[in-house]
């Protein structure tokens, strides 16, 4: 059975787990720190998507004043480079923008003028692809934190860089460090800044000194996941809400202690999204036929509320706005029967359906779905549960794109599995 996974902080997952929380003083919590404002080349914005899911890890940007009335001959490409084969979505924060790719037997990290696309600096290093029954390259999006950005290597080359000239700071070898094995797909999972703290799911929940690199903490082996962790407050204590491929699990953000896991197993050892919390609920999703489920976490322990099939996100994340979740139900080998979904958030109940898209990725600007289709039409829809309402759409990249895009400054910027990263103007 061919079985294809990319992960882009890695990219997204499997099918829906949904967890409501009966003790109120559950809350998500925007631990990661807001980015240092930089010199920015001059840039006179201040805005910045700093990490995976940006900078308040949702998927949803806070732009606004570009519009759908696009030409009928496409849209205006700012710029376009090539940075090499992989998955690596792309955060920015004061102008410049940082993503990853491989070619040849290296891997590099690029840090790129957010304007023109022009090298500011890169940082390379040997690394293997890791094509395993799809492209391969570099999953993990850099993570930028005021001074530094973080960066995972597909083999758990953890690196953090001083974003002016690329100088390393500190680096980790996360199989030696943390003795586990390389994942089947790699290393994946971006790096979560938590306060002074950088954790990862990577074969064990861990934490580093975010400006050291010393070890924190590190939970016990598991079978790694591939997405991100994220963090929330419950009964006055930080926990930390991350998903493997054997639970879905909750730890002390403080000393990393195991709070409760609830078994969440994928069949091919694949899951691959970042748990969302919300107003009193986590969520998880994973493909194949695990599905989704709703839970409910009390005195300590998670309790199942719902499940379903409904929602089997491959590899990329669903985003959750008013209420419902917007994502990929299906998985991209299987005969590619995807469907992009939107369910309500609270029951589970499917309430539209839209084909046509692949196995695509989206994220949410201004009320509207940005979404990405796997083959490189940009298309963008009314954020609406009464239905699929296209705007407008225009082909901006060839070939396999599994990747996120991102909206900001009035620009998107995307890429393919072959590392084509392209910027277009979105008109005013």
């Amino acid at each position: 059975m061919l079985r294809v996974m990319i992960f882009t902080a890695g990219l997204a997952a499997m099918g829906v787990v949904f967890f409501v929380i009966a003790n109120p003083s559950l809350s998500y919590s925007a631990r990661a720190e807001e980015p240092e404002s930089a010199a920015g080349r001059g840039r006179a914005q201040v805005s910045s998507w700093p990490n995976w899911m940006g900078e308040r890890h949702d998927g949803i940007s806070r732009e606004t004043g570009w519009s759908t009335d696009w030409p009928e001959d496409g849209l205006k490409v700012v710029w376009q480079r090539e940075i090499g084969i992989g998955f690596s979505s792309v955060s920015i924060a004061g102008g410049r923008l940082f993503s990853m790719g491989y070619s040849e037997g290296i891997e590099s990290v690029f840090c790129l003028d957010q304007t023109t696309g022009e090298t500011i600096w890169t940082h390379a290093y040997p690394s293997k692809l890791i094509d395993n029954l799809y492209e391969g390259g570099p999953g993990a999006t850099p993570t930028i934190d005021g001074k530094r950005v973080y960066t995972v290597g597909k083999e758990g080359q953890l690196m953090c860089f001083r974003v002016t000239d690329g100088k390393i700071i500190w680096q980790r070898d996360l199989q030696a460090d943390l003795q586990v094995g390389l994942p089947e797909w790699g290393f994946n999972g971006s790096p979560f800044i938590l306060g002074d703290q950088l954790i990862l799911e990577a074969g064990r929940v861990v934490s580093f000194d975010k400006a050291s690199g010393e070890l924190n903490w590190q939970t016990e082996k598991h079978t790694a996941g591939y997405g991100s962790a994220v963090s929330f407050d419950y009964q006055n204590a930080g926990l930390i809400a991350t998903l493997d491929s054997d639970a879905l699990r909750l730890v002390q953000a403080n000393d990393g202690v195991q709070v409760d896991a609830f078994p969440w197993k994928s069949p091919f050892r694949t899951n691959s999204t970042t748990p969302i919390v919300h107003e009193g609920t986590i969520y998880i999703s994973t493909g194949y036929q695990v599905g989704c489920g709703l839970f409910r976490l009390n005195d300590g322990k998670l309790e199942l509320v719902y499940d379903n099939r409904k929602m089997r996100n491959h590899f990329n994340n669903s985003i959750l706005r008013d209420g419902y979740l917007y994502g990929f139900d299906g998985n991209s080998n299987f005969g590619r029967v995807v469907n992009l979904t939107c369910m309500k958030h609270d029951t589970g109940e499917v309430v539209w359906t839209e084909s046509g898209l692949g196995c695509g990725s989206l994220m949410i600007a201004d009320g509207k779905l940005v979404i990405l289709s796997d083959d490189g039409r940009l298309v963008i829809a009314n954020a609406t549960s009464a239905g699929f309402e296209e705007l407008c759409s225009a082909s901006i990249l060839e070939g396999r794109c599994w990747t996120v895009p991102v909206l900001l400054d009035g620009c998107v910027y995307a890429r393919n599995a072959a590392g084509d990263l392209v910027a277009v103007q979105l008109p005013k």
